[in-house]
């Protein structure tokens, strides 16, 4: 049977989903279409133009190649389509935006009639995403006194790809759309558990908030036309959790605007706003597609006569409503002015200063933020060709520079890997940069976008200045369903050609491999002065400075091995006192968030960096307090080692990277193995003393201090959902801190969870202790209720079995894991026994494994999200607590939350995860669990 008789089939059954022919990137299917187009007696001719014309991907596909070189044979003579002149078929190569176009707009404005090199010529100099394969072409013809290749390279020297764009609009109006009150996470833009449909964008957009959200704004967009639908945060943050590219996506589907006519569900330029503003990395993530991302600001603390804020019986400060965004509600953005106003543009209600910025204008001009960084490159390149002066057509980067004043530990990373800044000019936070990025990490269930990204903009091989990049398979590894099956391998091939390391081998060699891809990241990181970019929010590293991003970012990372933002502010977090024996890490880092928002009131950790003054933690420690920052709200987090604890982890980081070449998981161009020699040069910096491990300058200026006091911790801490919260915008937060006495030991607990990227080999340790002291104390172990155990990666659970651990879990488990015969189908009900899972994120991703509906989840993982690990039942919220391993491995036993009697005697003679913190000169003590 044809493909085309296949896609005819896909066809009919995308209808009964209410879902339009799936957009073609097989270009063996549009040959056969190609071949119907050209047969004018084939009944299939007319949907064949359509699906030609309209549903073809561009960019670097198989079918976009097929499509390229169709044109180029009408554009020639050599084919005659009635439907499709010449003049038109010049129009859709300009929308194919790079790769085969591009070879061929080449072909024709290089070629010998002039009248087709000029109009060739004019689609080119539209054009940004060019390589260095394309502009090679250009130079040599230039320098061969080709006239139109001189003109076209004039044309990119003056960046007219840019110039000649129009200008955005000064007035937009807006009708507000209230997607949820308090912080929305992108779990309701584009939920975990249709992760798999990611890439397929209008069966993704099926999902976002509801069915009946999606007729809602529908309608709005029917009584409201020619104004722009603004989805609003009420009381609340948009955009917290996850950084999905996905969520952006979805929102654009629904509110932005088509991007172009022949490419399908692709639409940019979505308004997104909330309260309390935008998370940073959806914020960056709006900028890809162009997007307004608004800080609303319309409910403020209300004061006292004095000037303080009021509290209610909770503590928390009162709010009041400054105005109204309720449903409905038209607005008037002013981009001249940057000012929100009221419908009749009488009322100023916001300023929007920091939504235009000359950088975000630029991004909204071009249609988003990719257009622009490649053009930038290729302006600078034609100047450098032609031997002119280049002069930018862009708003110049924002260069904040305070002569005295020292750097902190994100500023001097910024700084030693700045690309095109004024030479010798000392750059501070509020600084727009363009830094090179040495690691990168895609994961399974954004990847499959991140490729699609890739062929949008053409990219076939991922940037020689890349250290090295990982794709991991970890969010896919609970259950090994059809859905895994289909999209997991053709990901892997894919990353793998374009020059990852990728957790599955392609070609079947090694072991496939479901690590976290936080903790492989972590492990990859070998300099303390590296720029780490990953597509998640908890891309969150122990080394160096890691940011979570999108999937279109990811993209861009490894395409152009670099990333532009603007240099963070920081806060400073130091530790004073000591922990207590019986108290974890974990319990630390939650204290954390609590003291902080004691001492300052708001949280200042928003939008920041956290440079966490942790010293005397190796990396898989560190790492517990890194990962947990991106709950914090923070952008990034920045653990100050000392000498001899850097060095550590940088020799635990070479061991395991080691394993993963003896595996075979190193590629032709030996990466692996160049990240090792990497970690070596390093080690000896620190060790000669030529370059210590990285610290802030005494003079360095943060946005705020804290300072916790681990005198002040004197009991286990547990992360709270809060779900029954009178105030709406206090649920699902992390901001409700609790101690265990709070529960009373009554809190019914119906499964425990140890796993997800938080947990580190010390913490499968401690199941293992815990199990042993129990069954010492009583006789035997009895689970009342499910203990599920997934340790992050297979290294670990190597070395657990080399020391006896892993033996120990074994002897009371009632399941483990088994890669010969891995689950097809998600878990739905749980016995009261101990199951050692895949290695990977398990419950934490909530896209395949779940707890029970409404049940209450206490788990190390970091997701306390309405519906994420768990979902509401017909007569119960689900919970999600967060907790540390003993008191969650205790927890499950009891089948509650323990007193704080029974945590102490539990956990007595167990070697938990403990800190000191650092001294005012380098220490080198090393931690336990190493």
């Amino acid at each position: 049977m044809s493909l085309y008789a296949d896609y005819l089939k896909e066809i009919e059954a995308r209808k009964t989903e209410g879902l339009h022919p799936k957009p073609i990137d097989d270009g063996a299917l549009l040959s056969e279409i190609v071949a119907q187009i050209k047969d004018t007696g084939n009944e299939h001719r007319a949907d064949s133009l359509k699906y030609f014309i309209y549903n073809t991907l561009p960019g670097t596909t198989s079918a976009a190649g097929v499509k390229a070189k169709f044109l180029k044979e009408i554009i020639l003579g050599e084919e005659t389509v009635a439907e499709i002149t010449p003049a038109f078929a010049f129009e859709l190569l300009s929308h194919m935006k790079g790769g085969p176009s591009i070879e061929v707009l080449l072909d024709l404005a290089l070629g010998d009639d002039a009248d087709t090199a000029k109009q060739a010529a004019e689609v080119l100099k539209t054009q940004v995403f060019l390589y260095a394969a394309d502009t090679d072409r250009l130079q040599e013809a230039f320098k061969a006194g080709n006239p139109v290749a001189k003109d076209i390279l004039e044309s990119y020297s003056k960046a007219e790809f840019f110039t000649k764009l129009p200008y955005i609009e000064e007035e937009i109006h807006v009708v507000t759309y209230i997607a949820a009150e308090g912080d929305i996470s992108t779990d309701l833009l584009s939920p975990g558990n249709q992760a798999h449909s990611r890439s397929d964008r209008e069966l993704h957009g099926k999902c976002m908030i509801s069915e009946a959200a999606q007729k809602e704004i529908e309608a709005l967009k029917i009584q409201h036309p020619g104004k722009r639908v603004m989805l609003i945060a009420e009381k609340g943050t948009m955009g917290v959790g996850s950084s999905r590219m996905s969520g952006v996506n979805n929102v654009a589907l629904w509110t932005g605007k088509q991007a172009s006519p022949y490419v399908p569900f692709v639409n940019i330029a979505p308004v997104v706003a909330g309260t309390n503003g935008i998370s940073p990395i959806f914020l960056t993530t709006v900028g890809v597609t162009g997007g307004i991302g608004i800080d609303l600001k319309n409910w403020v603390k209300k004061l006292d006569a004095d000037g303080n804020p009021i509290l209610n019986n909770d503590g928390n400060p009162v709010l009041e409503q400054k105005y109204s965004v309720e449903t409905g509600t038209v607005l008037k953005i002013n981009t001249k002015t940057k000012k929100l106003c009221s419908e009749d543009g009488s009322e100023e209600l916001a300023d929007l200063s920091s939504s235009f910025t000359p950088q975000k204008v630029e991004f909204m001009k071009a249609g988003g933020s990719y257009a622009v960084v490649f053009g930038k490159k290729l302006q600078s390149l034609a100047c450098d060709i032609l031997g002119v002066e280049y002069k930018s057509a862009f708003a110049p980067s924002k260069e904040v520079s305070h002569e005295g004043q020292g750097l902190t530990a994100v500023e001097k990373i910024f700084n030693a890997n700045a690309v095109g800044t004024t030479p010798g000019k000392v750059l501070h936070a509020g600084s727009d940069v363009r830094v090179r990025v040495n690691i990168v990490g895609s994961q399974d269930t954004t990847g499959l976008m991140t490729a699609q990204e890739l062929e949008a903009m053409a990219a076939t091989v991922i940037s020689p200045t890349v250290d090295g990049a990982y794709q991991s398979g970890c969010h896919t590894a609970s259950v090994w369903d059809l859905k895994a099956q289909a999209n997991t391998p053709k990901l892997m091939a894919f990353m793998h050609k374009f020059g990852l390391i990728t957790g599955r081998d392609p070609k079947g060699v090694y072991h496939s491999m479901t690590d976290v891809i936080h903790k492989v990241l972590n492990d990859l990181t070998v300099d303390d002065w590296d720029i780490i970019i990953g597509g998640d929010s908890h891309t969150r590293m122990s080394k160096g400075v890691a940011f979570g991003a999108d999937s279109g970012t990811v993209a861009l990372a490894l395409a152009t091995g670099e990333a532009t933002m603007p240099i963070p502010e920081s806060v400073k977090v130091t530790f004073k006192g000591a922990m207590k024996d019986y108290m974890d890490f974990r319990d630390v880092v939650h204290a954390t968030q609590a003291q902080m928002l004691k001492q300052h009131g708001d949280n200042v950790f928003q939008g920041r960096v956290i440079e966490v003054h942790i010293g005397t933690l190796l990396a898989d420690q560190a790492f517990t307090f890194t990962d947990w920052t991106a709950e914090m709200k923070a952008k990034a987090s920045i653990c100050i080692s000392n000498d001899e604890t850097l060095i550590g982890s940088l020799e635990l980081a070479k061991a395991r990277i080691q394993v993963m070449i003896d595996k075979g998981m190193d590629n032709d161009a030996k990466v692996l193995q160049g990240l090792i020699d990497k970690a070596d040069k390093r080690i000896a910096q620190i060790r000669s003393g030529e370059k210590p491990a990285l610290t802030p300058d005494e003079n360095a200026k943060y946005f705020a201090e804290v300072v916790v006091d681990l005198d002040q911790i004197d009991e286990p801490m547990i992360a709270d959902p809060d779900v029954n919260n009178a105030d709406v915008s206090k649920r699902y937060t992390h901001d409700t801190i609790r101690p265990v006495s709070y529960y009373g030991g009554e809190k019914k607990v119906d499964l425990g969870f140890v796993g997800s990227c938080m947990v580190h080999k010390g913490d499968i340790k401690i199941v293992a202790q815990m199990l042993k002291n129990l069954e010492k104390a009583n006789g035997k172990v009895e689970f009342k209720a499910p203990l599920v155990v997934a340790a992050p990666t297979y290294n670990i659970i190597d070395e657990l079995k080399a020391e006896g651990d892993w033996e120990t879990l074994e002897k009371y488990s009632g399941f483990e894991f088994d890669d010969k015969a891995p689950k097809t189908t998600a878990r739905t009900e749980y016995e009261n026994i101990l199951y050692l899972e895949r290695p990977g994120c398990n419950l934490c991703m909530g896209n395949q494994e779940k707890a029970a509906k409404g049940d209450t989840v206490l788990a190390t993982s970091t997701r306390l999200f309405q519906g994420r690990v768990v979902a509401d039942s017909a007569t119960k919220k689900g919970e999600s607590l967060l907790a540390s391993t003993p008191v969650v491995v205790l927890s499950a036993i009891l089948g509650r939350t323990p007193t704080v009697e029974e945590y102490k005697e539990a956990v007595e003679g167990i070697d938990l995860t403990k800190f000191a913190p650092p001294l005012e000169k380098s220490a080198t003590a090393r931690s336990v669990h190493f």
